[in-house]
């Protein structure tokens, strides 16, 4: 998974805050920062990002932990990392006691810093994932492989693959209840990370999010895609990531695209064009690099001649697609599934009796 996060940093001597902004930038973060702590907290809850760097020692009236302090007040999500000219360990634990998560003294290695600052983020990007999907009650991950030996699904793994490995942005993949379309989204997202280019650990793998557009209410599902700030509405206490930025440049699923309601379709349609997405209540336009894969087991061509779908957002969705054949098209591929999940089943069995009378 790409490591590219969203940086701030507040430091009054500009020299050593351009250097290091210019450094975080060559290893393709996206950073700002301010030479003085005025105003500064009002731009760090708009720009929202996912590491705040602060000078304890600011010229000003306002030092680095009183800004510390007002972004921990503030419920703001960004982990924190403190600057110091002072080398004594006072100010480092009461830091550290305050909420920060890493600590230099000047003048600090950047080498140091780089190596930090990606093991953050790679800690935020795995926490946000595993916080999904516990909130979701959704496995991170899917046992079942693309099985088949038939020609209409020999055809279907060779369009599949090829998509996966130009890496198109986004793909439409229809076909009747059941046959498998949350398991070939799953495959292509696997062919992608099987690239050359493509992280070799499970750790640094791109993350995978589904979501059912006719599982969650109308007023949640633009929530969990979208996120939201805090203050956003009545009950957002605190900030929120969207799934469209939890994906990182993993993979989004949209399952049953089809029931998704228009003015949600026009929001959709605006974020796989401009590739940006901003959270409710938001200021900024966050970069969306994730896969966006929709699927639905209903005729969409259908749908926008009754006017139920979006026009543009069926072309521009259907650009890339691939319609899966039911399992009676499929011919002897029952065999390799009765067979396939036979196995399974009986493994499963065995495991969970081997445990029973072990216990």
């Amino acid at each position: 998974m790409k490591n590219n996060g969203r940086i701030f940093a507040v430091d009054d001597d500009e020299l050593i805050v351009s250097m290091l902004a210019r450094s975080l930038r060559k290893e393709g973060h996206t950073v700002e920062y301010q030479i003085s702590p005025k105003g500064v907290l009002a731009k760090i809850i708009a720009w929202q990002p996912d590491i705040v760097f602060l000078d304890i020692d600011l010229a000003e009236e306002t030092s680095g932990l009183d800004l510390l302090a007002e972004l921990k007040k503030e419920k703001i999500a960004a982990e924190v990392v403190m600057l110091t000219a002072d080398n004594s360990s006072e100010s480092a634990v009461t830091a550290m006691k305050n909420g920060a998560v890493e600590y230099f003294t000047k003048p600090f290695n950047l080498e140091e810093i780089k190596i930090v600052t990606a093991n953050i983020i790679t800690n935020i990007r795995r926490r946000d994932e595993v916080g999904y999907h516990r909130r979701m009650e959704t496995p991170c991950c899917f046992e079942h492989g693309l099985i088949g030996a038939s020609p209409a699904m020999l055809t279907v793994r060779d369009k599949a693959e090829k998509m996966a490995r130009s890496r198109v942005e986004t793909i439409l993949i229809t076909g009747e209840s059941g046959t498998g379309k949350e398991v070939l989204s799953r495959r292509i997202h696997n062919w992608r990370q099987d690239d050359p280019g493509a992280p070799k650990s499970i750790e640094d793998a791109s993350p995978f999010f589904a979501v059912n557009c006719t599982a969650l209410s109308e007023t949640l599902i633009e929530d969990e895609l979208f996120g939201h700030v805090k203050g956003a509405f009545t009950d957002a206490k605190s900030d929120k990531k969207g799934i469209f930025e939890l994906a990182g440049d993993g993979t989004l699923l949209l399952d049953e695209i089809g029931d998704m309601r228009p003015d949600l379709q026009s929001k959709l349609l605006r974020v796989i064009e401009e590739r940006k997405v901003r959270r409710l209540g938001g200021q900024v336009d966050l970069p969306v690099e994730a896969t966006v894969i929709a699927t639905t087991n209903k005729d969409l061509k259908a749908a926008v001649e009754r006017g139920e779908f979006r026009r543009d957002l069926f072309f521009r969705l259907s650009a890339f697609a691939i319609e899966l054949p039911p399992l009676r098209e499929r011919g002897d591929d029952v065999l390799l599934l009765a067979r396939y999940f036979l196995k399974f089943f009986a493994k499963k069995i065995r495991e969970n009796a081997y445990q029973l009378f072990a216990a």
